[in-house]
């Protein structure tokens, strides 16, 4: 029987059920499940709250899981005998969520956890003629949580003796805020005239954490932000915590998921879909973070990893894998937003004698990278999805795989219902510098020479900028962006780079531009329908490239190479605004840092491009004209990219830097 949810997860932490002849079910449970679950079962140090899940499930699926485990989702089974497993059962139907609702925190979510009371309940009177009575989540001088009877959270405001409700009026319910893969907010609260008077509203701290490369995703007034393995929905106008969901790091995995690197969420009404470090897809209950399904990707062993944010549409929710610098074989999949089964799956790379394999000369064809470690966009009137792929492996060591290595450094456009492939574009043929095509996908519609098209814009991590028409593929513009750029003179009528030769990595070593890390790379851009422009966080940067030969193993990088720093260029950031038409800037910003940050742009309608600039700044500048208008100085070095949002009449902007998340807003 496959279960959709993980009732009992990582259950058995404790050892034999009691040294009593006939244990109640209460010790039982106490014996082997309160360190993960909470004496309570509504969420402790290791897992979730259950009793929502539990409700759903009748007695004997509830037995199963407790003496069988489910070994997919890492946990095991417990050392009990039916007799003993049935006394558990009867235990936990005796116990209550909190407030009698939905059930469970995810993790230690809420007021309370490992064996915290359940939450008081209260009939409050609102602002605007509502009795509404419920579980209290938080509470505060200024503020209150509540979970009403219908399994939802409000958030309010005190105006003297009562309560006014408040929520967010314009939302970021995307990874960039909307399906069109470049961050615009519609919204001019904040503008050249007053962003001066920006101010940090609130800070919220992950415990432990490295650098955050989250998006914070706002929906309903409820934002989601995310690292490895965790989840905290927070007020998105105060920061305070609603709920945690947390699940310990899967021991083993390797490359950028074990780094605790995530990005995001993907929400709907009812759930919150990320994935995890070994490369799993869950949906969480949006109002409590309590597990709904959880699917498998790939298999950890096989190197795969997880850190994107999932793009929901039409139903589905739209993910791929990390794992590209360990071998690992690419896909993008898709798995039914309401239980988590796969409906589809596009290998981006082909099994041997498949077609396509004559890209792959030899035998790296077997752990050949290309995986999709981004979010892609979506245009729903063609019902087309776009999505980049990686790198070929190994990275830098070409000589068993000779050929183009389809489809590493693609755009792919699929059809969204069922995957199949509609066209694709190769950036980087027999890619031997590690330049992922992961950079956004932006979906621009505009004049083009004189008549409207459908475009697709990218400045591409090698170098080049490009424009398509995302109908059919054809390309319309490839040009250099970058001043530094030796590995290719230009593109060619067939769309093809025309390679300079000499420049592939040796084992002496070989100066080629862009550097490892690009001419751009993941981090977002933005683009303004008024002012036409697109905004770009660019590197100017060389390495020297080496190559070895290298063997794929479980559980390490297949580099086939490696690179270093330039001794005669160092590397530096400029913020560029290009006329998309012709890849030319016009106006440049550059930065003072070590050119190793990561953080992006958002542009505003408000006349204001938001940049999370290299030297640690959040900083707002002109968006016709390039002129700084604001910074503040977080001190960090950025690994995440800025989004906005109007929650209760009031514009915020929002940027992860460090183990931080700050919300910058004007004066009341």
């Amino acid at each position: 029987m496959r279960f959709s949810v993980a009732v009992l997860a990582v259950l058995g932490l404790a050892s034999a059920a009691s040294a009593q002849s006939t244990p109640s079910g209460r010790e039982l449970f106490e014996g082997n499940c309160a360190a993960c679950h909470g004496e309570d079962a509504n969420g402790g140090d290791f897992a979730g709250g259950i009793l929502g899940r539990v409700a759903q499930l009748d007695d004997g699926s509830l037995q199963g899981i407790v003496l069988e485990g489910i070994p997919t989702l890492g946990m095991p089974a417990v050392g009990l005998d039916g007799e003993e497993a049935a006394r558990v059962v009867a235990y936990l139907r005796t116990l209550q969520p909190p407030g009698g609702g939905r059930g469970g925190r995810g993790g230690r979510g809420g007021r309370g956890g490992r064996g915290a009371a359940p939450p008081p309940t209260r009939t409050v009177e609102t602002t605007t003629g509502e009795t509404l009575r419920g579980a209290v989540v938080n509470e505060g001088f200024e503020d209150l949580q509540l979970r009403t009877e219908d399994g939802r959270v409000r958030l309010f405001r005190r105006e003297g003796d009562a309560l006014r409700p408040v929520t967010s009026e314009r939302d970021w319910p995307t990874y960039d805020g909307n399906w069109r893969g470049y961050r615009y907010a519609d919204l001019d609260q904040i503008n050249h005239e007053n962003v001066a008077n920006l101010g940090a509203r609130w800070v919220f701290t992950f415990a432990d954490a490295s650098p955050l490369e989250t998006t914070p995703v706002v929906y309903e007034g409820i934002m989601y932000v995310t690292r490895g393995n965790q989840c905290y929905a927070l007020d998105a106008g105060s920061g305070r915590e609603i709920w945690h969901y947390s699940r310990p790091m899967t021991e083993g995995v390797t490359g950028n998921g074990a780094g605790g690197i995530n990005r995001g969420v993907a929400v709907d009404e009812d759930n919150v879909y990320m994935t995890t470090d070994h490369a799993h897809v869950i949906a969480l209950d949006r109002f409590t973070g309590e597990l709904v399904w959880e699917s498998v990707m790939g298999d950890w062993r096989e190197n795969y990893s997880t850190t994107a944010a999932p793009l929901l549409v039409d139903g589905l929710v739209v993910a791929g894998t990390a794992g590209g610098d360990n071998g690992a074989r690419g896909f993008l999949a898709a798995w039914d937003a309401n239980d988590g089964q796969e409906v589809w799956r596009f290998w981006t790379t082909p099994s041997p004698g498949e077609p396509g394999s004559e890209t792959w000369m030899g035998p790296d064809i077997m752990h050949p990278g290309a995986v999709t470690w981004m979010s892609g966009s979506y245009d729903a009137e063609l019902g087309i999805l776009y999505w980049a792929t990686g790198n070929p492996g190994p990275d830098h060591n070409g000589d068993n795989r000779i050929g183009d290595n389809l489809y590493s450094d693609c755009v792919l456009a699929l059809d969204v219902h069922t995957g199949e492939l509609l066209w694709y574009y190769q950036f980087t043929p027999h890619d031997v510098w590690d330049w992922d095509a992961q950079e956004p996908l932006a979906l621009i519609d505009a004049e083009w020479e004189g008549t409207p098209r459908k475009l697709l814009v990218q400045a591409n991590r090698n170098g080049f900028f490009y424009v398509f028409d995302r109908t059919d593929g054809e390309l319309l513009l490839g040009k250099a962006f970058a001043e530094n750029l030796t590995w290719a003179t230009g593109i060619d009528e067939d769309g093809r780079p025309m390679k300079v030769p000499g420049q592939e990595p040796n084992e002496e070593g070989v100066r080629v531009c862009p550097s490892l890390n690009g001419a751009t790379n993941w981090f977002s851009t933005g683009y303004d329908p008024g002012t036409g422009l697109y905004y770009v966080q660019t590197m100017e940067s060389c390495s020297i490239y080496t190559k070895r030969e290298d063997e794929w193993e479980a559980g390490s990088w297949y580099f086939g190479g490696g690179t270093s720093e330039d001794p005669d260029l160092q590397r530096y950031k400029i913020l560029r605004a290009f006329d998309f038409r012709t890849a030319e800037p016009v106006w440049e910003l550059p930065q003072v840092g070590a050119g190793r940050s990561r953080g992006g742009v958002i542009a505003t309608a408000g006349g204001v491009v938001f940049v999370a600039e290299d030297g640690g700044a959040l900083m707002a500048v002109d968006a016709v004209t390039g002129e700084p208008l604001w910074h503040f100085q977080t001190s960090q070095s950025f690994s995440a990219s800025p989004m906005s949002y109007m929650f209760d009449g009031k514009q915020y902007v929002a940027q992860a830097a460090g183990p931080n998340v700050i919300a910058f807003g004007l004066p009341d």
